[in-house]
């Protein structure tokens, strides 16, 4: 097994687990313990530091869960929504894979596309503007 792959399979362990109310609940027993024991310890520098410490190594491990997780739940639906892109026959194919170029081709795709919608906008017959359509009706004018 890869470390990519044990890395994975951690990172999802750890996402479901700490996206629990019992993770939250446990952390809040922590912190109210961390609290409750400032008088024994008269807030020392040494008890400020416990917590500062503590808050930071696990802010800084979960930055990296939650960029793991975010990562493959973008991927998945990437996935998928090129799939239903593959599957419509009136849908471009050409707009499979977009994430992967370059800016300057997105900004074009976008202006495009944009253009598109003011267009079709100008067009549509909006219902309760004076000239009455179906919902049908103008679904259809807006998707042309």
């Amino acid at each position: 097994m890869n470390i990519s792959t044990t890395f994975n399979k951690l990172a999802k362990a750890a996402a479901r687990t700490t996206g629990r109310p019992l993770a939250f609940t446990l952390a809040s027993f922590v912190i109210l313990a961390w609290l409750v024991s400032g008088p024994v310890f008269q807030f020392s520098d040494t008890w400020q530091l416990v917590i500062n410490t503590g808050t930071t190594v696990v802010t800084f491990l979960m930055v990296f869960l939650i960029q793991n997780t975010q990562s493959r739940d973008t991927e998945a639906m990437q996935i998928k929504l090129d799939e239903l892109i593959r599957v419509t026959d009136r849908a471009s194919n050409a707009l499979l894979d977009l994430e992967e170029l370059d800016e300057l081709t997105l900004d074009r795709y976008r202006a495009h596309y944009e253009a598109l919608a003011r267009h079709t906008r100008t067009q549509a017959h909006v219902p309760g503007s004076g000239s009455e359509s179906t919902a049908a009706e103008t679904a259809r004018e807006w998707t042309r």
